[in-house]
C-alpha cells in the first residue's frame, strides 16, 4: 500500500544563511513519499540561489513578491498536494526520521482529526547543544486541556512540531495575512479547534534556531507587531472561551493577557486600554506591568524608561554573545570534522 504524500511547505525571505540546512534536514527525511516546496518570499540575498541547488523532483522552488510570511505560506499550501502538512520555517531543522515517526504514530484507521505534535529544542547553530524543555503540553491532550495550558501557564508549541492532516488544513483555513506578529500561534490555534485530539510523538524531534533580533518573532518597538499581538490575544481568548465558559477559563486567559501587557505598556496606552477592557469583560483587572528584579533597581537610579529599554534590549544582547560564541564553536568543531558534501550539512548533527 502507498504511503501518503506529505508536503513540507518552506517559506523563505532572506534567508541565504540557514536555507541550505533546512532544505537539507527537509530532502534527507526518511518518510519516502514526500514533496517539499518552497517560496522565495521576494528576498533580496541570495536565498533563492541556494533553495535552487536543490531543486529536484521532490524540491519545487517558487519565487514570488515579498508578502509576508502568511501569503508565502498559504502560496506554497494552494501548490501542495500532500495528504499531510508540515510547515517548516526557513532556518529550523527537522530530525531526519520526525515525519515518519509520526506518520507510524498513526494507527490504522486513525482519525485524520488527529493533530500531531513532537518535541522541539533552542540551539544557534549546533544542533547537538539543542536544549529540549519539556512542558506541560508535551502529552496527547484535547484542544480545550491544550488551549487552557497555553493560555494559563505561558506555553507555546514550536510550529515545526505539528504534523496537519489536509482535512484538518481545510477544516482550520488559511494563515490570516493581516498579522504580522503570531501568525502561527493564531493559526494552530484554529486547527487545534478543528481537531479532534492531540497526539504527541516523544521521538520526532524539532530544531529551532535561535537567531538575531530581526526575527519576524521579535517584538521589539514595532508598533505593526503590537497591533497583530493585541489581535491575537483577543483571538486566542475567543477560541477558547468557545470551547468552556468557566472559572477556570477565564483565569487563564487573566493569565495570559497579563503576561502579554509588558508589551503595550507604557509606550501603547491605547492599546493597554483594549487589553484592560478585555480583562474586565472576564471579570478581572491588569495589573500594572512590573520590571524583573534584575531591572527593577535601574527604576530609581535611571528612572523608568531606561529601566524598561533595558529589560527589552539587555536580554537580545546576552542572546547574541551566546549566539556568536557558539558560531565560533561550530566552525572549530567543523573544519576538525570529516569532510561532508554541503548539501547534507547540518543533518547529521540533527540525528
Amino acid at each position: 500500500m502507498k504511503k501518503p504524500l506529505v508536503s513540507i511547505l518552506i517559506p523563505a525571505y532572506n534567508a541565504e544563511n540557514w536555507i541550505g540546512y533546512t532544505l537539507a534536514s527537509a530532502v534527507s527525511q526518511t518518510w519516502p513519499n514526500k514533496e517539499i516546496i518552497v517560496v522565495n518570499d521576494g528576498s533580496t540575498d541570495g536565498t533563492e540561489q541556494v533553495a535552487k541547488r536543490f531543486a529536484s523532483r521532490q524540491l519545487k522552488v517558487v519565487s514570488t513578491a515579498n508578502g509576508g510570511l502568511s501569503v508565502a505560506v498559504n502560496h506554497a499550501y494552494r501548490l501542495s498536494q500532500g495528504a499531510y502538512i508540515q510547515e517548516l520555517d526557513s532556518d529550523d531543522l527537522l530530525a531526519p526520521d520526525k515525519i515518519e515517526r509520526q506518520m507510524n504514530a498513526l494507527l490504522e484507521g486513525s482519525s485524520k482529526r488527529t493533530l500531531l505534535s513532537s518535541p522541539w529544542g533552542y540551539f544557534y547553530y549546533r544542533t547537538h547543544r539543542a536544549r529540549f524543555v519539556p512542558n506541560s503540553m508535551w502529552n496527547d491532550l484535547s484542544p480545550l486541556e491544550w488551549l487552557l495550558r497555553k493560555l494559563g501557564e505561558n506555553l507555546h508549541m514550536q510550529n515545526a512540531t505539528w504534523l496537519v492532516s489536509r482535512e484538518l488544513a481545510e477544516a482550520a483555513g488559511p494563515w490570516d495575512e493581516n498579522l504580522h506578529y503570531d501568525q502561527d500561534g493564531e493559526y494552530f490555534c484554529r486547527v487545534l479547534m478543528a481537531s479532534e485530539r492531540t497526539r504527541f510523538v516523544e521521538e520526532a524531534k524539532v530544531f529551532y534556531r535561535i537567531s538575531s533580533s530581526n526575527r519576524i518573532s521579535y517584538i521589539g518597538a514595532s508598533d505593526k507587531k503590537r497591533a497583530s499581538l493585541l489581535r491575537s490575544i483577543k483571538l486566542h481568548v475567543r477560541y477558547l472561551r468557545s470551547l468552556e465558559e468557566s472559572e477556570r477559563v477565564r483565569k487563564a486567559c487573566l493569565t495570559y493577557i497579563q503576561t502579554w501587557s509588558g508589551q503595550f505598556f507604557p509606550e501603547r496606552p491605547d492599546m493597554f486600554a483594549e487589553i484592560q477592557a478585555l480583562a474586565a469583560e472576564l471579570d478581572g483587572h491588569l495589573e500594572e506591568p512590573r520590571l524583573h528584579r534584575k531591572y527593577a533597581w535601574m527604576k530609581p537610579v535611571l528612572g523608568s524608561k531606561a529601566a524598561r529599554w533595558a529589560q527589552r534590549v539587555l536580554p537580545e544582547t546576552k542572546s547574541w554573545a551566546n549566539r556568536e560564541w557558539d558560531r565560533a564553536m561550530f566552525t572549530l568543531e567543523s573544519r576538525r570534522a570529516p569532510r561532508r558534501d554541503s548539501r547534507t550539512v547540518g543533518v547529521a548533527e540533527a540525528d
